[in-house]
């Protein structure tokens, strides 16, 4: 299957259901719907800095003083000087602020610049009530999570996040300490879960299956209260390759079925009886890198509803060569207004990728046009 076809079939998922949740514990979550202001911010005039609030020109007596959220503002007449903190409300008359080092103090009054205006917060002045804050399909960050409480969220609307079990195959596999003669290293299993937060969803710790058809069986029935299972090695057609043949013994639905790209062609999306998705990732671990952007990545996509921000289009260096019918996807840097391959992009080699800023889709029969950027995770 053509590369961007297989990336349309994963992203085609249904999201899953809304909840609601505590803003505090909405963090990583995707809105379901906007973030709207609750109340006009700031709701009310307030002091934009510690100073005093003065109605007009000086000099002025001081005349008491207005503490953020401990002292109501009352009002300030001609020749006075309210001494005032940043945040609280400026006492009715106000026409500006002027702050504490532009002030000096002479025979018991109070001098300085008076400038209209200057210094006040309006209310309103930074939204109206019912303003559209953040966008649904927006992923819930800290600072969203510090905006919606400003406008006066207690609870937030957001999908959930998929629940995403991860079974590495692979009889050849160590997973700690140096690999002996005929055994590897597991790359995949450590990259997963950080990779699958990334991009929305949530996994669990990667559990180790046998190169067998019967325990790849009873694994992937194992993971039933997950929404998407993942499948590391055993996507490919060799003889300790099991996945396809269990999916067919379980009815599954293929949806994608090998995608013609380099590296990662021997991926795999199926559909459970159940409807949960299956993904399977090539072992090799920058192979599998490539079919978990391809696949894995907007699926989850989809099913959170994420406003999808993709890398962008830019000029590849002309020494890139294409491939006559399989795409390839290359780790780049940036170099000004164009990438340059990284190299060291093997399919068993994440070390490309690690120094790479993104990864370049570079179309079958490509001649110097743009091209496309998948973005890599960045922490």
């Amino acid at each position: 299957m053509p590369w961007r076809l297989a990336r349309a079939m994963a992203a085609a998922a249904t999201p899953l259901d809304v909840l609601d949740l505590p803003v505090e514990d909405a963090g990583g979550a995707v809105l379901a719907g906007p973030v709207r202001a609750r109340a006009d911010l700031p709701a009310f005039d307030a002091a934009a800095m510690d100073g005093y609030a003065v109605a007009g020109p000086g000099p002025w007596r001081p005349a008491g003083r207005v503490l953020a959220g401990r002292t109501a503002p009352g009002e300030v007449g001609t020749g006075e000087a309210v001494e005032i903190g940043t945040g609280a409300p400026v006492p009715y008359g106000t026409r500006a602020v002027v702050p504490y080092e532009a002030v000096t103090c002479a025979d018991g009054r109070l001098h300085g610049p008076f400038e209209s205006g200057r210094h006040i917060r309006r209310r309103g002045e930074d939204c109206r009530a019912d303003t559209k804050v953040v966008p649904a399909g927006s992923v819930v960050t800290p600072v969203v999570q510090g905006l919606a409480a400003s406008v006066g969220h207690d609870l937030l609307r957001v999908r959930r996040r998929p629940r995403v079990a991860v079974l590495v195959t692979g009889d050849e596999l160590t997973f700690s300490g140096l690999p002996g003669v005929g055994r590897v290293r597991d790359a995949i299993g450590p990259m997963l879960p950080g990779l699958i937060d990334w991009v929305g969803g949530r996994a669990a710790p990667p559990v180790r299956v046998a190169d067998e058809r019967a325990s790849l069986a009873t694994a992937i029935a194992d993971a039933e209260e997950a929404d998407v299972v993942v499948v590391c090695g055993s996507s490919s057609r060799g003889a300790a390759d099991h996945l396809r043949a269990v999916l067919r013994a379980s009815e599954a639905e293929f949806l994608v079925e090998g995608v013609a790209c380099r590296p990662g062609h021997p991926q795999l999306l199926a559909r459970l009886a159940d409807g949960r998705p299956v993904v399977g990732l090539p072992g090799n671990p920058y192979a599998a890198l490539v079919a978990a952007l391809t696949l894995l990545a907007p699926l989850l996509g989809a099913l959170t509803g994420r406003l999808t921000a993709g890398g962008g289009w830019v000029r590849l260096d002309s020494r890139v060569t294409a491939h006559p019918v399989d795409t390839r996807v290359v780790a780049v840097r940036r170099d000004g207004a164009k990438v340059v391959p990284v190299g060291r992009d093997r399919p068993g080699l994440l070390w490309g990728a690690a120094l790479a800023d993104a990864l370049a889709v570079v179309p079958p029969g490509w001649r110097g046009e743009d091209v496309e950027l998948l973005a890599l995770p960045s922490r």
